[in-house]
């Protein structure tokens, strides 16, 4: 009896091991499926908006775009990648490379890494938030959606990182990050849509409307932020223009040139008139320290350090934003398009690049 009921029990148990292994395998074979299934072109197909460039150190171009997923680019042909292979998301809002050779990405509902043709997923809060930052460690840092925080990693964990949001912050304004640019001193400074904050490995500081000298009918509604090579922190407001600081100085750099409307409503809600920069989406450093902004409205604009020049996008004038400038390898500037073409910037005007 008690022989027969051992033999049950070790039946038993194969049973159940073989089923977790034909589970396993499963998956295995699912992955490899999706993978030999990936699609390649010899020009790039994206049409719903490039909305982050990347170049890794092999070379190789990573274009994320607004929900067709990510295409890679070897120097012979696009391939596609999206959730069928184990994106998070298929709306890509930022790309990265760490030490060891790994592509991350922010997408719209978590962050995905690729290594070795495989996919790994983190949420977009994966433990409990943090207050004291300095606690934490690491170079990769990631939006958090529409969450009033930040993740880092710090090799092991995803960490979850909230605010402190100013005193007289308006209920109605929203904490969710826009942007993130290193600044040369090694300070993050993270856009939001309803302030700007730094990160100097120490202490968090808050920059609101009151801080950037805004008056008092304006509104902050940051989309974008750059610290640039000479220390100066760009800030792109959707409504308000160009914002800058400078030492202890802030300003409003596009009203400053009369770049804002005199019938200006100041508002993201509406659109500008030609010849202003009013929706800055997009800020960039050249090779030659000069200064791009992408509007939403009005096409490209170089700062030399004396004068503006706008460059208006005549390749697709039904859909001129600019959602991504990236200066590669090579120093080439790469002005990303809300129609999924890439353009670049020969010196005089711009030409399709991808």
């Amino acid at each position: 009896m008690n022989k027969q009921i051992n033999m049950i029990y070790f039946l038993l148990a194969v049973t159940l091991s073989s089923a977790c292994i034909e589970t396993k395998s499963t998956e295995k074979v699912t992955n490899k499926q999706a993978f030999h299934a990936l699609s390649k072109t010899d020009t790039l197909t994206f049409s719903s908006g490039i909305r982050a460039i990347f170049q890794d150190s092999k070379g190789n171009y990573w274009l994320g775009s607004h929900n067709e997923g990510v295409s890679f680019y070897d120097g012979k042909s696009f391939t596609y990648f999206t959730t069928k292979q184990g994106l998070a998301d298929n709306q890509i809002r930022s790309i990265q490379e760490d030490q060891y050779g790994k592509i991350w990405f922010g997408t719209a509902n978590g962050i995905s890494v690729y290594d070795h043709g495989k996919f790994t997923n983190y949420p977009a809060k994966n433990n409990l938030a943090l207050v004291d930052w300095h606690t934490t460690k690491g170079d990769l840092w990631f939006y958090a959606w529409e969450e009033d925080g930040i993740n880092r990693f710090d090799g092991i964990q995803m960490n979850y990182l909230t605010f402190p949001k100013p005193k007289h912050a308006n209920p109605d304004n929203a904490f969710g990050v826009t942007g993130i640019s290193k600044a040369k001193d090694g300070k993050v400074w993270i856009a939001t849509y309803a302030a700007l904050f730094s990160y100097d490995d120490k202490t968090v500081n808050t920059y609101d409307a009151e801080k950037l000298s805004l008056e008092a009918d304006e509104r902050l509604h940051i989309r974008s932020v750059l610290a640039d090579s000479k220390g100066r922190i760009w800030i792109g407001d959707n409504g308000l223009g160009v914002l800058l600081m400078e030492g202890d100085t802030s300003l409003n750099f596009s009203q400053k040139h009369q770049l804002v409307h005199p019938t200006s409503k100041k508002r993201g809600e509406h659109q500008s008139q030609a010849g202003t920069l009013e929706h800055p989406f997009a800020i960039a450093e050249d090779a030659d320290g000069n200064i791009w902004f992408g509007d939403v409205y009005t096409g490209a604009w170089k700062f030399d350090g004396h004068k503006l020049t706008n460059y208006p996008l005549s390749y697709h004038p039904s859909k001129p934003m600019i959602m991504a400038i990236y200066n590669d390898n090579r120093n080439h500037l790469l002005f990303g398009l809300a129609d999924g073409n890439v353009l670049r910037f020969n010196g005089k005007t711009f030409e399709k690049h991808f």
